[in-house]
């Protein structure tokens, strides 16, 4: 499965009187926009800075896609990351509109019925190097 992780937009942030947690969600409402995907934006609780990402990961596995894009806030996307890898000592540095791809491929259960994440890595895209 390719994972697309994104987190919230500056731009969004500006905003006047605005719940934090909508500029995640409106960040994915553009990304879906730009992208042209054709299924229904999942607004989540697992994406709640007070989560963990194990939590993220077991809603991600249940997911019949091939790819999914998860749009949220520090500091759970850069632990959902590091916990995707694979090697959760990981200190990832995830910049606001940053992107980042990994292709987590979906395996055996472990005993404790939790799918164990073994990702790979395949780019980040800051928004300084986007040009933006």
């Amino acid at each position: 499965m390719t994972i697309y992780v994104l987190r919230h937009a500056i731009a969004e942030a500006r905003r006047q009187g605005r719940r934090p947690y909508t500029r995640a969600e409106e960040t994915a409402e553009i990304a879906a926009e730009i992208l042209s995907c054709r299924r229904k934006l999942v607004v989540t609780k697992t994406l709640l800075p007070s989560s963990s990402p194990d939590r993220v990961w077991k809603e991600i596995a249940a997911i019949e896609a091939s790819s999914v894009l998860v749009a949220g806030h520090e500091p759970l996307l850069s632990q959902l990351v590091a916990f995707l890898l694979n090697c959760p000592a990981v200190k990832v540095d995830l910049k606001k509109g940053a992107l980042v791809r990994l292709d987590v491929p979906l395996s055996e259960p472990h005993p404790n019925g939790i799918l164990n994440p073994n990702g790979i890595l395949k780019w980040m895209l800051t928004p300084k190097l986007a040009g933006a």
